[in-house]
């Protein structure tokens, strides 16, 4: 029998990863810019393959883990990381450094979903609580990385900081070896069409459907905000991505207040006061006039960004519980497809009209989630305690 302590804190550990891997490239990219002498195109095509290999993790890791379980999934997945960021440090040639990033990417996608997979097995309640307190972790490691390559910069190379990162990916991996996590739920082979079916299933589609504006949102908000800082109030760079530092402050934090929060008040009233509150964030951030007060619309992207995932996946884990792993491979796909979809069409939408229209993509994509969490909390509301 495993123990529900053990495989959360497991799972938190992996989430770390992922935080890591979601923001190595950002990390690392000056050093190897210098190394590899890039242009901005080359380091852009980088940029492209780690989501390529999250989407492709994010694919696969669904039916791996329904059907053979999580253990061994995770610990090849932290093993893939731990190779890909070694491969960084170590590489001689341009070639070496895509794959490098792909494998990186692709174990995070797998990582990310057996993560968040395997906690909402081992809820039995409260599900968003403790998925949201697993996405605390992702903010650890997404801020945690930088911290430490510019704290310990001023004494060590970043090739060897970054490599000495790499190489503290074996603690996770030991301790996932250790401890038990609950048994496959189809230990006699995956039902196939049991789990193809679920792409016809309209409530998953939808719930994938509203992640896919989110995850839009967040990517929209990572990739342009700074370059419209830069424009609108002619912030530097460093400025710039200092104000957007705040977003994951703001979305770590209110993680840790919604692990609490989400006990007490229903989810799909989170749900909605933060989809207000990213509205609002689009409309200070429109009209801002001083950084301070960028600051101020950045947090709250942050804190209007936090509960989607968790409540959703919450959503998830409960209505497919069966083929749960399946189901947040489906919506998780989605999702990713959303981000790359939305960020492509800002590229398009401001390089012809400007860059202050990336708000307005982010103004309605807020507007449609508003509409389609009222349909699905209708649609859930009979069959969850939400």
């Amino acid at each position: 029998m495993y123990n529900r302590k053990l495989v959360f804190w497991a799972a938190c550990l992996g989430m770390l990863l992922f935080g890591i891997v979601m923001i190595s490239l950002g990390t690392i990219n000056t050093f190897l810019t210098a190394k590899f002498r890039l242009d901005p195109q080359t380091v852009g095509s980088l940029a492209a393959l780690l989501p390529f290999g999250i989407l492709a993790g994010s694919l696969i890791f669904g039916p791996i883990c329904d059907r053979y379980g999580y253990k061994g999934m995770l610990i090849i997945s932290a093993i893939m990381i731990l190779i890909g960021i070694e491969m960084t440090v170590m590489a001689n040639s341009f070639s070496i450094l895509r794959y490098a990033f792909l494998l990186i990417g692709f174990g995070g996608g797998i990582i990310n979903g057996g993560t968040n997979a395997v906690v909402a097995d081992i809820s039995t309640e409260e599900k968003g609580a403790k998925l949201s307190l697993l996405g605390v972790f992702f903010g650890i490691g997404a801020l945690g990385m930088p911290v430490l390559v510019g704290v310990l910069g001023k004494y060590f190379s970043t090739e060897r900081i970054v490599m000495c990162i790499g190489l503290l990916i074996i603690i996770p991996i030991v301790f996932f070896s250790l401890i038990r996590f609950p048994e496959p739920k189809h230990k006699q082979g995956f039902p196939l069409k049991q789990g193809l079916s679920l792409l016809k299933n309209g409530t998953l589609i939808l719930i994938g459907v509203i992640l896919f504006f989110e995850s839009g949102m967040e990517g929209m908000v990572s990739n342009w905000s700074t370059t419209y800082l830069e424009k609108s109030l002619l912030l530097t760079s460093k400025d710039a991505l200092f104000a957007l530092s705040f977003v994951m402050l703001g979305m770590t934090v209110s993680r840790i207040l919604l692990g609490y929060i989400l006990t007490k008040v229903r989810d799909y009233i989170i749900l909605l006061v933060c989809i207000v509150i990213i509205i609002c964030a689009t409309l200070i951030l429109k009209f801002a006039g001083s950084f301070t007060v960028a600051i101020i619309g950045l947090t709250l992207f942050g804190v209007g960004f936090s509960p989607a995932f968790p409540v959703l996946y919450g959503y998830a884990g409960n209505l497919y519980a069966q083929y749960s792993g399946t189901a947040f491979s489906i919506i998780l796909t989605i999702a990713l497809l959303g981000n790359t979809v939305l960020n492509y069409s800002v590229g398009v939408i401001s390089n012809n009209y400007g860059i202050e229209h990336y708000l307005t993509v982010i103004l309605i994509s807020a507007v449609i989630m508003l509409v389609l969490v009222s349909i699905i909390t209708k649609r859930t509301l009979s069959k969850l305690k939400i």
